[in-house]
């Protein structure tokens, strides 16, 4: 375990749209700051670049809502085009609702990817203009890979990338970012057999490192700043072939059913 860590933002980097290289833009935003990525580097990236410039988004008037989207949309108070959008992205539906004090409902979809979340991670936050929903990548973990393997031939190096989103939580107010897609970065730590402070063996203890890299990262990702891409430096891990699915917990462990 390291004794220090230094995180920073990076500046600088465009307002991204469909077809941009993104590894380019973070090269030249590094190069413009004289800054440079190191051996054991880690860059958390919020999804929503990588969203735009693979072109996963949708505009909303070129949506006809299906039936079951227009009855689900009465129900929730959202409009059917949203609501058929986020059935496209959905293996299923698990809960909606709408209580008396919300104005909108609640859609608490699984993504195809295998995510449990609102609205099946459809968003109209930073998207481009007010028709616009952006959705998650189709393959988190293979953009986290193409960049990151773009990176470290740039800058000669063995580096770690985090795609991530940002999700509410059971029973917790508030959201966090957590990782939907990684490259060399480990998903989960597991600690088994190892000891505590006291001598006492760890039985199930298994830190979720992306995710902890993803929530941290969310301090200095602020919605209105631009700054979607956070540099981790000075953290010791292991290169591993790990995938954002190995975050997702078996349905066959849930014990809400």
């Amino acid at each position: 375990m390291s004794d220090s860590m230094h995180m920073f933002r990076l500046q600088g980097l465009p307002d991204f749209k469909h077809g941009d290289n993104l590894a380019a833009s973070i090269i030249a935003a590094l190069t413009a700051n004289q800054q440079a990525l190191q051996e054991g580097d880690i860059l958390v990236v919020a999804h929503k670049v990588v969203s735009k410039t693979e072109g996963a988004y949708v505009d909303l008037e070129q949506v006809i809502p299906s039936d079951n989207a227009i009855e689900l949309a009465a129900r929730v108070n959202k409009d059917p085009r949203k609501v058929e959008v986020i059935l496209s992205q959905s293996k299923r539906i698990i809960r909606a609702v709408k209580r008396a004090d919300q104005e909108e409902g609640i859609i608490i979809a699984e993504h195809h990817n295998g995510y449990i979340c609102a609205n099946a991670a459809v968003d109209e936050s930073n998207a481009d203009h007010a028709n616009q929903l952006l959705l998650l990548p189709n393959d988190p973990d293979a953009s986290a890979h193409k960049l990151c393997s773009a990176l470290s031939a740039h800058f000669h190096c063995q580096l770690g990338v985090v795609i991530s989103d940002t999700f509410g939580r059971p029973w917790r107010l508030g959201q966090t970012n957590v990782a939907i897609g990684l490259a060399n970065v480990p998903a989960v730590v597991p600690m088994l057999g190892e000891i505590d402070a006291f001598g006492r063996p760890l039985s199930v203890t298994a830190p979720a490192f992306a995710d902890e890299l993803a929530g941290a990262s969310g301090l200095l990702m602020a919605k209105e700043a631009k700054t979607p891409v956070i540099i981790f430096r000075g953290l010791r891990w292991q290169t591993t072939s790990s995938h954002s699915r190995d975050l997702l917990r078996s349905s066959s462990e849930d014990l809400f059913k």
